[in-house]
């Protein structure tokens, strides 16, 4: 059978109850002001840009490592027999750019009446 507890030992419970209560009441005052909230999505926001932004660094490395690792031999050195064609088409696209937006910044000649 049960123990009885005497009143003080009742109110005393109370009271423990009623500073357990008041601290789980701040605490919930606490996570639902608004400036709580807006940090929260804030960090939230925060942590997706870089798990993102990381993701992108990581895929851009290895694409550069990708890249790398064609135009270079192991020792390093750089293999001739892939850069010179590349390198020749990319002059010539330049040399098309430059050769169309010459041809389309010369005035036409005629004029509107």
């Amino acid at each position: 059978m049960a123990e009885a507890r005497t009143p003080a030992q009742i109110e005393a419970d109370i009271a423990r109850r009623r500073q357990e209560l008041a601290v789980t009441l701040d605490e919930i005052g606490v996570r639902m002001h608004p400036k709580t909230i807006i940090g929260d999505a804030k960090a939230k926001v925060a942590s997706k840009v870089d798990h993102t932004a990381g993701r992108a660094y990581v895929a851009a490395n290895r694409v550069v490592s990708e890249v790398r690792a064609r135009f270079t031999a192991e020792d390093g050195s750089p293999r001739l027999e892939r850069i010179v064609p590349v390198a020749m088409v990319a002059v010539g696209v330049v040399g098309l750019l430059v050769a169309s937006s010459k041809k389309s910044s010369k005035p036409s000649g005629r004029r509107k009446r």
